[in-house]
């Protein structure tokens, strides 16, 4: 029985982050009940098409899916395990915010099945949350992590962010010390883009921004490798790094290319080969829905060419590096049938390794990934 991740969009905020270009609003709290009613519907759509599949990981993510009530949070997910199989499911993530949890909202996530949470804090700085938009404070952080804790979570995900606005080493450094007498299961720590027409975008622009030069940005990067290697986390893809078997396994399906499905506005697809992703607004993700109809913006059929590019970039974000032996069992061939020249161009100039087992970018190549993935395209 092919295993299947499933991902589930609230788009729904207190107020949108400057640095924030998902589908996401403020304001429309009136159509949240429309809304998860409208999720139902859309997951009802699936039921014959994965009949013959099994829901493997759910991933609830926004938006800010703490901002609704943990009852619709409830309702999905009990809808899901009535209507699905789930025999096999391994993980349910849920994505929160600090300051949009209670100790009820846990509880009523722990009841639902939900066993891992992604919490996103950004900083444990006042001033660089104030700067980025965030509608929390450290002393908030805690609040909700500790709510979290009396629940009784333990597989907790911190989001962070290296190079915003103002941020220095040395503020890198107390968020790794804080990091640090926390100690959750799994770290997050992303680089930050500016997004184009984000509101952080639009300040950059104007020239009311300073930012960390490149240097600075990696230097924070190395930093925050070595220091979180030392308290004891795995790195296991270029951003993440986890507690002995905490890795994510809802986001190793998209890095391994693995089939998932995608319900609620924007939310994307991998199926049967098939890439598509839903309507980006609301009134054409109703009226579809009314119609009875899948609410799909558009698609595009996914040609082995590319299945076996994106196989092989996505593997070599992970640290490990792309699987020779599992891309030789999907693709029947080994993969220096397809990249044999590339392959041996960046050993010699030392932004690959290989072994037995798997090829892997070297610390250069991290550095330099981009001109390493740009070769795997077929």
């Amino acid at each position: 029985m092919k295993e299947i991740g499933l991902y589930i969009h609230i788009p729904f905020c207190k107020k949108k982050c400057y640095y924030c270009d998902f589908t996401s609003f403020s304001g429309k709290d009136n159509i949240i009940d429309k809304y998860i009613k409208n999720l139902i519907k859309e997951l009802s759509l699936y039921k014959d098409l994965l009949k013959d599949s099994s829901i493997k990981t759910i991933f609830i993510g926004g938006g800010t899916p703490s901002h609704i009530d943990g009852k619709d949070i409830e309702k999905v997910l009990a809808f899901v395990k009535e209507n699905f199989i789930t025999i096999n499911l391994e993980e349910v993530t849920i994505e929160v915010n600090p300051g949009t949890l209670d100790l009820e909202k846990a509880n009523r996530y722990k009841k639902a099945g939900i066993n891992r949470i992604s919490m996103g804090v950004q900083t444990l700085n006042d001033q660089h949350l104030k700067s980025i938009g965030r509608i929390h404070t450290e002393k908030e952080f805690y609040e909700s992590y500790n709510i979290l804790k009396t629940a009784g979570f333990q597989n907790i995900n911190l989001d962070f962010i290296f190079g915003l606005p103002d941020e220095t080493i040395e503020d890198v450094e107390k968020n790794l010390e804080k990091i640090r007498n926390i100690k959750p299961a799994h770290i997050s720590y992303y680089g930050l883009i500016l997004e184009k027409d984000t509101y952080l975008d639009k300040l950059a622009n104007k020239g009311m921004l300073k930012f960390p030069d490149e240097s600075e940005e990696r230097n924070m990067y190395y930093l925050i490798k070595n220091k979180l290697k030392n308290m004891g986390y795995i790195h296991y893809e270029i951003s993440n790094f986890a507690l002995q078997d905490k890795e994510c396994k809802h986001n190793l399906l998209y890095w391994n290319i693995e089939a998932y499905i995608g319900v609620g506005i924007s939310s994307h697809s991998y199926f049967k080969n098939r890439r598509y992703w839903n309507r980006n607004n609301f009134e054409d993700y109703f009226l579809d829905l009314d119609k009875g109809i899948f609410p799909i913006e558009s698609g595009e059929d996914i040609h082995v060419n590319i299945e076996i590019s994106e196989f092989c970039i996505m593997g070599l974000r992970l640290t490990k590096g792309i699987d020779k032996s599992l891309f030789k069992k999907r693709f029947k061939k080994d993969v220096d049938y397809f990249f044999k020249k590339k392959i041996e161009k960046h050993l010699k100039n030392g932004l690959l390794i290989e072994d037995k087992n798997f090829i892997k970018l070297t610390p250069k190549g991290l550095d330099l990934s981009n001109m390493v993935e740009v070769d795997f395209l077929l």
